[in-house]
């Protein structure tokens, strides 16, 4: 049996999202059927309408998201009806050759429903990142279903799904920042600045904010920033420098996607330091570095995939930590908005207006 909800659909290239009936089947095995309470508008999700990602429309937009599970397909073990869980793109196979390897935060063939959700006339969708969650309710395998203390609020728990957890986990998993580091992050939004409290959480104790935004850089100190420079103003390789002593930072993370923060991440670290690239670029950017700098300058360049996280270990983790009043997930909700508001979020996200704004349903 079928289920028609409405969601939010990406019809074709640039044009603006619709909200539209779309039907969503009941759970075969290994499925689980999901009642959406919140979801995030991400910038992938904008990707996606853009055609930036692929080219298989329509979408299903929205990834970012936390519900309760309505129902499961036969096999599923690992979370029951009434549950309240966090819906990951990243579901590990087991069998792939990372998972293989003990990497399943790598994982090759991540897992996620096989039969589709559909537009009311029949035409399948496809979903943003194997969720697709702007919607009432949504269809994924069992496996992307994590399960966390429902005291949290959805509104602040569905943000764990993906960009949250991809800036916590570049400083935490990919930088492995630790007591004592000093860490710049380039670019504070909602990434970025997760990376600053990640940074902060892991005990650095020099945690410097970039960006071009002064309105942003003060959102990154309360997040856990210990000094800021605006790239416009001063340059911002110098700045870093100047507050580390000379040296350069330990750990730095570029969150915007684009070659010129990387270069300066890439100048902004000390000897033996590790830089971390967690922004999303386009397909056409490349980097240009001297070959002699890679090499003399040691350490480690390293890019971050949804913050090398394992959502079964990580999610409750930070679920947690926000409870007890550690992590304050709840910062980064800007607003929240109904279905029909996605596609004035995404301009709001274009002019940089908001860390996110949430869907609630």
């Amino acid at each position: 049996m079928s289920n028609q909800v409405k969601g939010v659909i990406a019809g074709s290239r640039g044009a603006p999202v619709t909200v539209e009936d779309i039907l969503v089947p009941d759970p075969g095995p290994g499925e689980v059927l999901v009642r959406v309470q919140a979801c995030g508008v991400c910038h992938t999700d904008l990707h996606y309408r853009e055609g930036a990602i692929n080219d298989e429309f329509p979408f299903l937009l929205g990834h970012e998201a936390a519900g309760t599970v309505e129902s499961v397909g036969d096999g599923v073990t690992n979370v029951a009806r009434g549950d309240f869980v966090i819906i990951a793109w990243r579901a590990p196979c087991g069998n792939c050759r990372s998972c293989l390897r003990g990497r399943p935060w790598y994982c090759f063939d991540s897992m996620n429903a096989k039969q589709q959700m559909t537009l009311a006339d029949g035409s399948p969708l496809s979903p943003a990142l194997g969720i697709g969650a702007f919607t009432e309710l949504t269809l994924v395998h069992s496996g992307q279903a994590v399960k966390i203390d429902p005291a949290a609020s959805a509104a602040a728990a569905g943000l764990i799904g993906c960009g949250v957890m991809a800036g916590l986990g570049a400083a935490v998993n990919t930088g492995g920042v630790t007591r004592g580091d000093s860490v710049a992050v380039i670019g504070c939004g909602g990434v970025g600045d997760a990376a600053i409290a990640g940074s902060r959480l892991a005990g650095a104790h020099t945690i410097i904010a970039v960006d071009i935004d002064d309105r942003k850089l003060e959102w990154a100190k309360g997040f856990g920033a210990t000094h800021t420079v605006n790239s416009t103003q001063t340059d911002a390789v110098e700045a870093i420098r100047e507050l580390t002593g000379g040296n350069g930072v330990d750990v730095a993370i570029e969150a915007v996607g684009n070659p010129a923060t990387y270069e300066q991440a890439f100048f902004a670290r000390d000897l033996a330091g590790t830089v971390v690239l967690v922004g999303v670029p386009s397909p056409d950017m490349k980097i240009e570095l001297p070959m002699l700098e890679v090499f003399g300058r040691g350490g480690a360049l390293k890019s971050s995939w949804y913050g090398d996280c394992l959502p079964t270990r990580d999610f409750p983790m930070f679920i947690d930590l926000h409870l007890q009043g550690r992590l304050d997930l709840e910062a980064f909700v800007s607003e929240t908005i109904a279905l029909g508001d996605v596609e004035e979020a995404f301009h709001k996200m274009e002019r940089g207006e908001v860390l996110r704004s949430v869907v609630i349903l």
